[in-house]
């Protein structure tokens, strides 16, 4: 950081602090001729783009995915809690594995997943238009493995136990 007053290249920081959620004040001391001075330091954003389908490039919003989740959650017992993490999550997987491009189709594997572990219905509404099923084979092809998984759950929690067979 050079000196505002005599451009010296060395200072020291005296006191720093929150200024914004995302803004760090500091007081700064020159070292050559003592004077000081305040900077605020901001974290660079990296925007990232979303290519979709046609090649097509478009900044990333995650307003979008909340609108996708609020059309398929519509009247379901899901909390704007529930869909916020659910958001963050996405957001955060984003900025952990991208640097500046992701594709759509990843975008929505992610809220895809994390959807079915907290609505199996607004999954199933999500999935309809994410996956765009053209037919009710394809309801069927993507509910099969959930339906499956639910079903011997049923069978392991309705069988009795060993102790609990009959003495024959």
């Amino acid at each position: 950081m050079h000196c505002p007053f005599c451009r010296h290249e060395e200072t020291k920081v005296i006191d720093s602090r929150l200024a914004e959620p995302s803004v760090i004040r500091r007081r700064r001391e020159c070292l050559a001729c003592e004077r000081r001075f305040t900077t605020h330091e901001r974290v660079e954003q990296v925007l990232i783009k979303v290519v979709k389908k046609d090649g097509s490039r478009v900044p990333f919003e995650k307003d979008r995915i909340r609108a996708g989740l609020e059309k398929a959650c519509w009247k379901r017992p899901v909390s704007q809690k529930q869909l916020d993490e659910l958001i963050n999550a996405v957001e955060r997987d984003i900025h952990d594995h991208y640097e500046k491009e992701v594709p759509s189709r990843d975008i929505g594997e992610k809220v895809f997943n994390l959807l079915r572990e907290i609505d199996q219905v607004a999954f199933v509404r999500f999935a309809s238009v994410y996956r765009e099923f053209k037919d009710v084979r394809d309801f069927v092809d993507e509910l099969g493995p959930m339906l499956n998984r639910k079903d011997e759950t049923a069978t392991k929690s309705t069988s009795p136990s060993p102790d609990e067979q009959p003495a024959g």
